[in-house]
């Protein structure tokens, strides 16, 4: 294990808030398609099915190349990735994280949006939001989906 800082939802949301300015773009360029095990992406496949039509008032809009491993709202606003390798950043004892709804988030804040990747799951989720959201309320959406599909990690049974 390693010793992480665990913000707030309103502590998370001020960062965001602080960090976010004019964007010319809302999200990545491009979008790569995750590769993971065949045990991981079946719980990938179980995620994609679960998610919602709408999220933050955003409608679902895929993006390319379509894929059960990706998602997204809002004309790349939100973007969602199954089955990402395990971000760099979070071994670092001064990583960020946010519990939403029961779901625990590595944070790293990018140059025109930020990315929030699931830890302690069977495999990785990431959701990176453009800074027009100023919060981690879309975040919110996505947990109920992640936590029916994506089992923790650890038990919490014998």
């Amino acid at each position: 294990m390693f010793p992480r800082r665990l913000l707030s939802l309103p502590a998370t949301a001020a960062v965001l808030l602080a960090a976010s300015g004019c964007s010319s773009t809302d999200a990545p360029a491009s979008i790569t398609v995750p590769s993971p095990p065949p045990e991981e992406k079946a719980l990938c496949r179980a995620l994609h099915e679960a998610l919602p039509e709408s999220v933050a008032g955003k409608d679902r809009q895929d993006p390319e190349p379509r894929s059960e491993l990706t998602a997204g709202w809002g004309d790349a606003a939100i973007v969602l990735r199954c089955g990402v390798p395990r971000p760099a950043g979070l071994t670092d004892w001064r990583a960020d994280g946010v519990e939403v709804e029961g779901v625990e988030w590595y944070a790293e804040e990018l140059k025109d949006s930020a990315r929030f990747t699931t830890t302690y799951r069977r495999t990785y989720v990431e959701v990176t939001l453009s800074k027009r959201f100023g919060d981690v309320g879309p975040l919110t959406e996505l947990a109920g989906p992640v936590t029916k599909t994506v089992p923790p990690l650890f038990s919490e049974t014998p």
